[in-house]
């Protein structure tokens, strides 16, 4: 299998304070990978550093073997980015949008036009296409931010907490769209916090804790080491969630003994 992310001894530090710590990771094309973790494990710095806006204490990114921080221009030309709140131009049109990002990439007018169109249908944007980007709703935000990332058909996408915010429908959407994507040959690298998701979509996930990785592996071999268990128990065991959520449980059984 061809790489499409490589990782090694990616370490990050704020002041004393180290937010990752040399992590090692290898994403191949064609494959979702899910980047699991609580809240300031270390998922968003790390994603950062990958994408080129964080540069790292030490270590390197290669993205399709180009090293990021030798050759940034040439890494960033593989990759597409959608973070959690993504900043977009409140007075471009949607259609607006997508041509400028279009141009920055050099896409073909010829294929621009059918990309477009075809991303716009299916988030089910065509209609609002011709409006100021400043009237769309946070998911509509969303579901053109994730057409603008992929209208250059980039070799990595890379996506932090991508269905926050999205409808069930544009939710179950973008799962069909991220398959294609891998299908076609790129690689998906997707943060989320939704383990369902998690679940049911990666074809391997990767927990990180404290800024460390602490598991990596595809489903079935994440089971068969704790037993069987989902991800959510696998989460839970792993980053000492499952007490927490025992005394929850303890909780609401003591409410309702009450009643």
């Amino acid at each position: 299998m061809k790489t499409a992310v490589q990782l090694s001894d990616l370490t990050k530090f704020y002041g004393d304070f180290k937010a990752v710590n040399g992590l090692d990771l290898t994403v191949h094309k064609g494959e979702l990978f899910g980047f699991l973790g609580p809240n300031g494990a270390g998922k968003t710095t790390t994603i950062k550093m990958m994408t080129g806006l964080l540069e790292p204490t030490s270590g390197m990114v290669q993205i399709c073997g180009i090293d990021l921080w030798q050759q940034p221009l040439r890494a960033k030309a593989k990759l597409a980015y959608v973070p959690d709140e993504p900043y977009l131009f409140p007075k471009l049109t949607g259609w607006e949008l997508l041509r400028f990002v279009a141009s920055v990439y050099r896409v073909p007018s010829s294929v621009f036009h059918s990309r477009a169109e075809e991303l716009l249908d299916l988030f089910n944007l065509t209609n609002r296409a011709g409006e100021l980007i400043e009237s769309y709703s946070y998911g509509m935000k969303k579901k053109i931010a994730l057409c603008a990332a992929l209208v250059h058909k980039p070799e990595v996408l890379f996506l932090d907490e991508p269905t926050v915010g999205l409808d069930p429908g544009s939710a179950r959407s973008l799962k069909m769209i991220l398959r294609r994507v891998c299908e076609e040959g790129a690689a998906v690298f997707m943060s989320t916090h939704i383990l369902e998701i998690a679940e049911q979509m990666c074809d391997r996930v990767g927990i990180i804790q404290e800024g460390n990785l602490i598991a990596l592996g595809t489903m079935d071999a994440l089971r068969s080491q704790h037993q069987g268990a989902s991800l959510e128990d696998i989460f839970l065991q792993l980053t000492g969630g499952e007490e927490a959520a025992k005394i929850i449980a303890s909780l609401s059984e003591e409410g309702n003994e009450a009643k």
